[in-house]
This record gives structure tokens, C-alpha cells and sequence, in this order.
């Protein structure tokens, strides 16, 4: 039988790589969205015709329960949130609603409706903020270093609770950074990316950024949605630590970046202290030995090769855009 899931956060960057993956494989899938007077379906585009939408909100418990007598799911994959730490300091309050309470709301509505469903939580490497140990790995304690990672602890031990308590297929995959070419401008590695091409193209002069020092596990997105579906194919459900193994300094990503388009990082970037957190998260590096050993999970795009992808497509569409704009 064809086999259904219900994702929230559908139209960000993770969801749409999963909602490609679970297309081919077969699956129907069915996508939460909030109500917009200008609905966002850039990473969709593609295949929103093959997606079947429904409108909820992750602070409206009514409408997770509709969602799930609707698509009456097989599987249940939670990636929506407030998701960029910097906007979680300006927004605290929304931010620990959506990304922390709202994992609750979705597993109420799961546990009252479909509670054999499998859930899947999308957890985070700013969790473990000022790290206790390196690397991080799923028995590291967590001490997040800003609002957005708070929320994010909440959220992944409501998940264990619940599948503690309710005996529910419920795990979290404690994703460390990953980036693609749908990452928005707002996340440093877009931000980079999206400066590079501009400047390449004379449609910016400088890049102002903060901390070039610190350290990232960064990996592809399209590389670690196969992971949380491997999760949800286990006989028991568990959590996992999805990275890399790998950490690279702002800098480097800076220089690759430039380097690609040919041009020298320190003709163009700035640094302003305006880019600096409150609180920084100095160095995260994740071991994933369990997910390869336990669910077969292996990375196949690098960093470098990451980060050219990313220029490459900066580049093809803002030409693209900018001939439309000389036409």
C-alpha cells in the first residue's frame, strides 16, 4: 500500500528535499502550511502540484488535528519552526511558541488521532551551544547559547517524553548545519554565497560580517533528509546525531566562496560588530558514528563542493535576474 506523510515547514529548505525523496519513493505527501496573503513556494515550485496542502499553524492545536485526520499519515515529520538564531533574540517569545511549544501541539494532535504514526523531530546542533565535550554526540549534554536553541531542547525532550510515556514511534535526528542553494539569504552560508555572486556581478561593492572564527559542521541538505527517513524505517524508534565529522571556520567558507568566483575575500569583507550574537556558540562538530552504523546513512557531498554549489546557483540566477532587468 501506498504509504502517506504529513510535513510540517514543507515550503522551507529541508522540507522540500524531503518531500522530493518521499515523491520518489512513492509516497503521498502532504504539506502544512500557514496562511500567507503571499504564499512562499520558491523551493516547491517544482512539485507542488504533486503535493497535497493543508493550512495549520503549529500554535493552533485544531488545525494540527484536522491536518491529521485529514492526511491520516503514516509518517510525521516536524520541520517547522522559528529557525534563524539570530531573529530568535529580536523574537524570544514566538520563537520558544513555535519551536518549542509547538512540537507538543503536533504530537497531541498525533497521539489523539493517529498515535501508531511515526514522528520525527527535527532537533538541533544549537542545542549543545557551549559544548560540554568534542565531539557532540547523542549522549552530550546540551547548554544552548541562545533563545532558538532553548526551544530547541524543549522540543526534543517532549519528543523522548512522549515516546517514553506513550509508547509512540517518536525520535529526534540532532541535525548539525546543513546548506544547500534553497538556504534563505539569512543564514551565513547564503548570505555569503548570495554577496559573492553580487559582488561578481557589480551589484554590491562589500560583504559585512560578523565572527569569522567561528566553527561549523556543515553538510548538505539533500544529504541528511535521507536521514530522517531512515530514522522512521527502524523497528524502534531512537535518536541521532546527523553531521559531518568535519569542522570549518566562517572563513573558510568565505574564502572558498570568493575563490570560486574568482575574486579575493579581503578586497570585500567587512567586518561589523552588529553580526556578532549575544552569546556565541564558538565550535560545533557532531559524530554521527550511530547513524552510519545503525541506519546506513553516509554523506556524499563535501564542504567545498557544498559551498561552490551554492555560488553556482547564486550566480545563475541573480545573471538571470539582472538580464531582465537590462532587457
Amino acid at each position: 500500500m501506498t504509504k502517506s506523510a504529513l510535513i510540517t515547514g514543507i515550503t522551507g529548505q529541508d522540507g522540500s528535499y524531503l518531500a522530493e525523496l518521499l515523491l520518489e519513493k512513492g509516497y503521498k505527501v502532504f504539506g502544512l502550511r500557514r496562511r500567507t496573503s503571499t504564499p512562499i513556494m520558491e523551493n516547491i515550485e517544482h512539485i507542488k502540484n504533486e503535493i497535497e496542502f493543508i493550512d495549520g499553524d503549529l500554535l493552533d492545536q485544531g488545525s494540527l488535528v484536522q491536518a491529521v485526520k485529514k492526511s491520516n499519515p503514516d509518517e510525521v515529520y516536524n520541520l517547522a519552526a522559528q529557525s534563524f538564531v539570530a531573529t530568535s533574540w529580536d523574537q524570544p517569545g514566538i520563537t520558544g511558541q513555535a519551536t518549542g511549544v509547538g512540537v507538543t501541539n503536533m504530537l497531541e494532535a498525533v497521539r489523539y488521532i493517529k498515535p501508531e504514526a511515526k514522528f520525527y523531530q527535527a532537533s538541533s546542533s544549537e542545542m549543545f551551544g557551549k559544548v560540554m565535550e568534542t565531539p557532540q554526540r547523542e549522549t552530550t549534554p546540551f547548554y544552548p547559547r541562545s533563545p532558538y536553541g532553548v526551544a530547541k531542547v524543549y522540543g526534543h525532550w517532549i519528543t523522548v517524553n512522549y515516546r517514553e510515556s506513550f509508547d509512540m514511534y517518536a525520535c529526534s535526528g540532532i541535525l548539525f548545519n546543513h546548506e544547500s542553494p534553497r538556504r534563505g539569504v539569512e543564514f551565513v552560508t547564503r548570505k555569503v554565497t548570495d554577496a559573492v555572486a553580487r559582488i561578481k556581478l557589480g551589484l554590491q561593492s562589500e560583504l559585512r560580517m560578523g565572527n569569522l572564527d567561528a566553527k561549523r559542521d556543515w553538510g548538505f541538505a539533500g544529504d541528511y533528509v535521507k536521514a530522517m527517513w531512515l530514522m522512521l524505517q527502524q523497528d524502534k524508534p531512537d535518536d541521532y546525531v546527523i553531521s559531518t565529522g568535519e569542522t570549518h571556520t566562517v572563513e573558510e567558507l568565505v574564502q572558498i566562496a570568493f575563490n570560486h568566483a574568482g575574486l579575493n575575500w579581503r578586497d570585500y569583507v567587512v567586518i561589523d560588530p552588529r553580526f556578532v550574537r549575544p552569546a556565541e556558540v564558538d565550535l560545533l562538530l557532531g559524530d554521527c558514528e550511530k547513524a552510519k552504523q545503525n541506519l546506513g546513512w553516509k554523506l556524499e557531498v563535501g564542504f567545498e563542493q557544498l559551498v561552490q554549489m551554492m555560488v553556482d546557483s547564486d550566480l545563475e540566477k541573480l545573471s538571470f535576474e539582472k538580464s531582465k532587468r537590462i532587457v
